[in-house]
């Protein structure tokens, strides 16, 4: 049996998520039906395969607010709304699911956010065409392959902290291409 931290919201004002994608669908199945029969606090559900979304229970999918681009769940809802306003960024479509992933946690997590995706350094006009926008965010999240060139031009072009998240896609000149 998983022991949940039934705590953790109240302790350090995030609940606890459930990282999925490392999981047996067995596991998730069990951990899912635990959490739903015991808590109605917010929980995330994070890379959650298609597979282990569909061994659950209608008891439990009923109660989830899935979305399969970003491969998380939501159970019992997102947090209250935070001060602050994130932007997530991504280089191109195929950072798309990275980045959706981080907008579905802020979302979760009751931060204001925006997405913006495919603008990265090959049609860097397209960025500059978001950057008054991008510029706005309190904290900016460039989701970029392994080169991750947009990191360092949004870096010289905004005010607010940038966060890396680098993907396994891209064309890899620095590491020998992929």
């Amino acid at each position: 049996m998983h022991q949940h931290d039934h705590e953790r919201l109240a302790r350090v004002g995030m609940p606890e998520a459930v990282l999925c994608g490392t999981k047996s669908v067995d596991q998730v199945r069990q951990i899912a039906i635990e959490l739903a029969d015991t808590t109605t606090e917010p929980r995330l559900l994070t890379r959650l395969t298609d597979e282990q979304l569909a061994a659950l229970p209608a008891s439990v999918t009923s109660r989830l607010d899935d979305d399969r681009l970003s491969r998380t769940a939501i159970l019992n809802g997102a947090l209250p709304a935070r001060p602050g306003r994130v932007t997530v960024v991504a280089a191109g479509t195929s950072d798309a699911a990275v980045a959706a992933e981080a907008a579905r946690t802020l979302h979760f997590s009751g931060v204001q956010h925006e997405l913006i995706v495919d603008v990265g350094v090959a049609g860097i006009w397209r960025l500059e065409a978001r950057l008054d926008e991008i510029r706005e965010a309190d904290i900016v999240i460039a989701v970029a392959g392994m080169d991750a060139a947009l990191v360092s031009v949004l870096g010289g072009l905004v005010a607010a902290p940038v966060v890396a998240v680098p993907t396994s896609v891209g064309y890899g000149v620095a590491a020998g291409g992929t």
